[in-house]
């Protein structure tokens, strides 16, 4: 990707828990939580001299554990620190940043929406 969408300059990833309860017709549950994980070494677009800089690239938590950089998060209550988040504190923390920019379209509602659209699309083409 030519461009991630970045948060404190990290690559990151969520994982999202569907559960299919029925396929014809198709049901699912999205659940509302999930896991955010984030690379440990700030993003640098792709180049032959950083390639092979796994902290930077990968947000494999079996891979940044081991870096120096790894920061966990000690206090479950504070889920927006670290380099394992909650998902909702991830997604708001989208928002409130693209209401900075001054676009207020951007909002957790809207967020879940697209993550439902990517779960039923994905589920169909499979």
């Amino acid at each position: 990707m030519h461009k991630p969408y970045l948060i404190d300059g990290l690559k990151f990833d969520m994982r999202i828990y569907v559960l299919v309860y029925g396929v014809d017709p198709l049901r699912l549950f999205v659940f509302r939580e999930g896991l955010a994980r984030f690379a440990t070494e700030e993003y640098v677009g792709p180049f032959r001299n950083n390639l092979d800089n796994l902290y930077m690239h990968l947000t494999n938590y079996a891979i940044n554990k081991n870096s120096e950089n790894f920061e966990a998060n000690e206090d479950s209550a504070d889920d927006d620190v670290g380099h394992k988040r909650s998902v909702s504190a991830v997604l708001k923390h989208i928002e409130e940043t693209e209401k900075e920019k001054g676009n207020h379209n951007v909002t957790m509602a809207s967020l879940w929406a697209q993550i439902d659209d990517i779960a039923v699309k994905t589920l169909i083409s499979a």
